[in-house]
């Protein structure tokens, strides 16, 4: 279970819970009420680190903030395709054990037919043996057919095994995507971290981490409304999946309008020149209106590389990027600047 704290405990968790809830602008749902109770129980620590995060540059989280962390730090396969996905299985499995018992059922009544043709054959009884001999080839035409028919739903179920895994792995992947820019949401970011930094690079490179931002993002909203921001989360997605292509990295949205790139075994000059080029790909963009063509904006975005240390955990290489990223902030935005 999730969530194992006693009445009391849980009673007092609650109160924390409502308190929070009540300093921000989103609903009182559900989704905000977990949000809030899983962070003031102690029992979610990435999701302690996204708020804690998020307050930074959000002071009053509304109802988008509230599902974006909800997706990235507590859902996982949603209830619907995990359920689908057991009932079709169940349907695959009950189908191979009925074609099983189906042939076992077959196979005992011939190995009957088999017991009475070698009693009539001991007995030396031609005309028990020839009508035996009629029952059991019968029998083994229906054995042949049965045991066919178990091969072909074995080889059919395992497509429809192998189909169901596929959607099992698409519904795991769509778990840890962002649904907005489909790069890696904060979920799967932190996967990723955790398993690069798990492994040494290669002699003589370094891991790293290289965190980008949208320069004036809350002006782009403002001016022009939520969801022509979108429409730029949703450009800058389409930018990151054509620029990081090294074998092994990956981009993900790190949070609001932040993103971050993992550059597994690079060297400084390597993840330097692909956050140039990010940066100028995004100043090359341009969101236009989708009826006239018009030109309605273009984004720059600002950003801070680091390269991973032999002592850094995840929490240290990412302030460090996070520092650099804000130096480039304070020079001016729409640069690079390394850690």
């Amino acid at each position: 279970m999730r969530y194992t704290e006693r009445k009391d405990k849980s009673a007092e968790l609650l109160r924390l819970a409502l308190a929070e809830m009540g300093k921000h602008d989103a609903a009182f749902t559900p989704l905000c009420f977990t949000i809030w109770y899983e962070h003031v129980a102690g029992i979610n620590a990435r999701l302690s680190q996204a708020i804690a995060h998020q307050l930074s540059i959000e002071p009053s989280f509304s109802d988008d903030t509230i599902r974006q962390l909800h997706r990235d730090h507590v859902s996982d396969i949603d209830s619907d395709t995990a359920e689908r996905i057991s009932d079709q299985f169940k349907k695959v499995m009950q189908g191979i054990a009925d074609s099983a018992d189906a042939t076992g059922e077959t196979a005992g009544q011939f190995g009957h037919q088999l017991s009475d043709l070698s009693d009539a054959l001991k007995a030396a009884d031609k005309s028990a043996i020839n009508q035996m001999m009629q029952t059991t080839l019968a029998g083994t035409a229906e054995m042949k057919a049965s045991v066919e028919a178990l091969q072909l739903q074995v080889i059919n179920s395992r497509k429809e095994i192998d189909d169901l895994r596929n959607d099992l792995q698409r519904a795991r992947e769509d778990a840890t995507l962002c649904p907005l820019s489909r790069v890696l949401n904060r979920k799967g970011f932190d996967a990723r971290l955790a398993a690069m930094l798990a492994v040494p690079p290669a002699p003589g490179r370094h891991h790293c981490l290289a965190m980008f931002d949208i320069d004036h993002f809350k002006k782009v909203n403002d001016t022009h409304g939520h969801l022509m921001g979108d429409r730029v989360i949703q450009a800058l997605g389409e930018v990151l999946k054509l620029s990081v292509t090294a074998p092994g990295a990956c981009s993900a949205r790190y949070g609001g309008e932040e993103f971050a790139v993992l550059l597994p075994s690079t060297t400084a000059a390597e993840a330097l020149q692909l956050a140039e080029l990010l940066r100028t790909r995004t100043k090359a963009m341009k969101i236009r209106n989708r009826s006239t063509n018009e030109v309605l904006l273009t984004v720059t975005v600002s950003a801070g590389v680091a390269l991973a240390r032999s002592t850094d955990d995840a929490g240290n290489l990412i302030a460090r990027a996070d520092a650099a990223l804000y130096r480039s902030k304070v020079a001016g935005r729409d640069r690079v600047t390394a850690a």
